[in-house]
């Protein structure tokens, strides 16, 4: 069984849906990560392997393979970690085959199998609710991720907690969005006597969005 949970990669301020596919098959025992995958999305064999061991877990003695889908697009960071790490679950039949059918997951993983914010979690809760999913991140940047409209969002703060969520006997809270709190009274241009000119290209400016540079 070839085991599929959906993630993304970031390119800029865009997502990129990325299929994790893990498959655990017969032979000598190995855990390789395949997919154009730069050196902190290789490392995730630690993580991941160290994150079970905490659980009471260990992995299977068998050939592990997690291609990571588009193999000619280059991924990048830790938050490849819970994706694999829950793909490796359902491939050992720890989760139920369709646990995480309708998600998206993304987050880094500590050693003690606690999940870590990884940046881009509102992005990802955007991409999510494009393509009709929810999103499965670090309790850590769930406030951030609620902000997106209509997104399911499960926020955990271990791996446990998830696993306990998904199996049945845990109910995880969907996550508040963040509101900034209101800011006080700020100062303002009319304030500042004289400089006309330095003051009218400061409001074209911020009018506009444009950067600027004062001498």
């Amino acid at each position: 069984m070839v085991a599929r949970i959906p993630t993304i990669a970031f390119q800029g301020l865009e997502a990129v849906p990325v299929d994790v596919q893990v498959q655990v098959a017969a032979g000598l025992p190995a855990f390789t990560i395949v997919g154009l995958a730069d050196k902190a999305v290789t490392e995730s064999r630690e993580r991941v392997r160290a994150a079970l061991s905490a659980l009471g877990m260990s992995l299977p003695p068998k050939r592990i393979i997690v291609n990571l889908a588009p193999a000619d697009l280059p991924k990048e960071g830790s938050h490849y970690d819970l994706p694999i790490a829950l793909g490796l679950l359902l491939a050992m039949e720890v989760l139920p085959e369709d646990a995480l059918a309708g998600f998206v997951a993304m987050g880094e993983l500590g050693l003690d199998a606690g999940l870590t914010a990884s940046g881009g979690a509102l992005l990802a809760a955007l991409h999510a609710g494009d393509r009709g999913l929810g999103l499965v991140c670090p309790v850590s940047v769930g406030t951030e991720a609620a902000v997106a409209d209509g997104v399911e969002i499960l926020a955990a703060p271990g791996l446990l907690h998830l696993i306990n969520h998904l199996r049945g006997t845990q109910v995880l809270a969907p996550p508040e969005p963040a509101i900034e709190a209101a800011a006080g009274p700020l100062p303002d241009l009319a304030e500042v006597k004289g400089q006309d000119s330095a003051k009218r290209v400061l409001e074209i400016a911020a009018a506009g969005s444009h950067h600027l540079l004062l001498l």
